[in-house]
């Protein structure tokens, strides 16, 4: 297997940043497939690094990028059309990953926030704020209720679950959309939950 690093004679940057600097190496690469193959390989590890704490994040970054990457593949855009695209993207994700002090919340609160911001219309609905509020309460509420084993047991889900729906409905989530809310809070709160054991 070759380093493309190295291939495209690149140090290997530290990808949860991806600097400026470094993605202006990148776009005056040579070799410009091989600066495509090296965005898109940064991109992957740090969508499979943000889902194991945003499933949401991860999930919309993933389909922006097989979105590009199509494009390019079926040839609808050129080279440095997609290392553009890509290089946006990789800001985009950095951007993201500073929204928690904008809406002053935790990591562990955007994760929940962007599991219910996901429905467009509960964001017109209620905002930014009020979904701000109900992402704290949920993450407070469900630190309380997890236990080592609660992904086994479908009690300890049920009674969760329980809980979720109340909360939206106490802050007047949009009611169509409430079932596909709690789910995603649910498998979210899957992801997070290992490091709050304990807690």
């Amino acid at each position: 297997m070759i380093d493309i690093f190295s291939a495209a004679g690149l140090k290997k940057p530290d990808i949860s940043i991806l600097s400026d600097e470094f993605l202006g190496e990148v776009r005056h690469m040579p070799h410009r497939n091989l600066a495509v193959e090296l965005l898109q390989k940064l991109l992957k590890g740090e969508i499979k690094t943000r889902g194991k704490r945003n499933v949401v994040q991860a999930r919309s970054f993933s389909e922006l990028l097989e979105q590009a990457v199509r494009k390019y593949q079926n040839r609808a855009i050129e080279t440095a059309q997609v290392i553009e695209a890509l290089i946006q993207l990789a800001k985009d994700m950095r951007a993201a990953g500073s929204r928690g002090d904008a809406l002053g919340l935790s990591d562990d609160e955007v994760a929940f926030y962007d599991a219910l911001a996901a429905n467009e219309s509960a964001v017109q609905v209620l905002g930014e704020p009020q979904l701000a509020i109900i992402a704290r309460e949920l993450v407070a509420t469900v630190k309380k209720n997890v236990t080592i084993d609660w992904t086994m047991r479908e009690s300890v889900r049920a009674q969760l679950r329980v809980l979720v729906k109340r909360i939206l409905r106490k802050y007047g989530y949009p009611p169509d959309m409430e079932e596909k809310a709690t789910v995603t809070v649910i498998e979210q709160a899957e992801v997070l939950s290992e490091g709050w054991v304990g807690v």
